[in-house]
């Protein structure tokens, strides 16, 4: 599978496979868990995102206990992770509001909680999961800057953040932010002509596309539009209309990662189909026009 640079001490997999519905298997067994882990590492998938928050705090302890089970599989993964949320669940029950915390003290607090839930001595991506309308950026940016330093975190990125959050925090950092996560997918396409790609793809910068598939919605009655168009091509190329749909994300100049999250083995099996497809220019844009619902200006 193709590899994607982040940093020169970083590369993912083109295709990530994303951990946010782990907690969400009725079988959260590290037998289960480390199936679809080979499942994906079969295919060249090396590259797992989690987040703190994701099953409400308790999705990275679910991966932690599969890797105490089979320790060898760490060796063959680049581990994600996120934090800045702060949601009245889990370990935050106590909280009164959800609220995003950029501060020293928890960014490096969550740190040490992923490491330690996941069983891991370092983390090979950081990233702060929203923008905080209350953050202090210098204070974030040297906080990531030591994490980095300390070798407790390999890289660093943002996610969710708009151009202009991006270049407040690293004005104040001397660790280059690698990546940005945002959502993209054919429904969520206004990030191609908003600037949030073009920012970052003027500067070399890989985006990483949060729910490529739109969360199940272009197989709903919100996706019918474009789903024609997706089952045409689909049909053309001998694939199913999520791996069109995947390779839309893929064949864009931008280089993006899609994370794609499943919990079906059947379904992993088949997530490196996306790239046995190239879509041309033509092709790109009857997808991209069915989900306009008209044409280009």
């Amino acid at each position: 599978m193709t590899r994607i640079n982040l940093t020169p001490a970083l590369d993912l997999s083109r295709i990530v496979y994303g951990m946010w519905r782990l907690g969400d298997d009725p079988d959260t067994s590290p037998a289960h868990v480390q199936a679809k882990i080979e499942a994906c590492l079969a295919q060249g998938i090396t590259s797992f995102d989690q987040a703190d928050i994701y099953g409400d705090y308790g999705a990275e302890e679910i991966l932690g206990n599969c890797l105490k089970q089979a320790p060898h599989l760490r060796d063959q993964m680049e581990v994600i992770t996120k934090c800045g949320i702060v949601a009245p669940v889990g370990r935050h029950a106590g909280a009164r509001v959800k609220y995003y915390d950029t501060s020293a003290e928890h960014i490096r607090d969550s740190v040490e909680q992923s490491i330690r839930l996941m069983g891991i001595e370092q983390i090979d991506l950081l990233l702060i999961h929203r923008p905080d309308p209350f953050m202090d950026h210098k204070i974030t940016g040297a906080t990531l800057d030591s994490l980095v330093e300390s070798g407790k975190v390999r890289a660093v990125g943002v996610s969710n953040f708009k151009p202009h959050d991006w270049t407040l925090l690293q004005s104040a950092m001397e660790t280059p932010l690698c990546t940005n996560q945002i959502e993209a997918s054919v429904l969520a396409h206004e990030v191609f002509t908003n600037g949030d790609i073009a920012f970052l793809q003027e500067r070399g910068i890989h985006p990483m596309a949060w729910s490529p598939l739109a969360g199940g919605d272009l197989f709903g009655p919100r996706g019918a539009a474009v789903r024609t168009a997706l089952e045409k091509s689909a049909h053309a190329h001998g694939v199913d209309p999520a791996a069109l749909a995947i390779a839309f994300l893929i064949d864009h100049p931008a280089g993006l990662l899609p994370v794609i999250g499943t919990n079906k083995i059947e379904r992993i099996k088949t997530l490196s189909d996306a790239l046995k497809i190239r879509l041309d220019r033509q092709t790109w844009f009857e997808i991209y026009t069915a989900a306009l619902g008209h044409d280009i200006p």
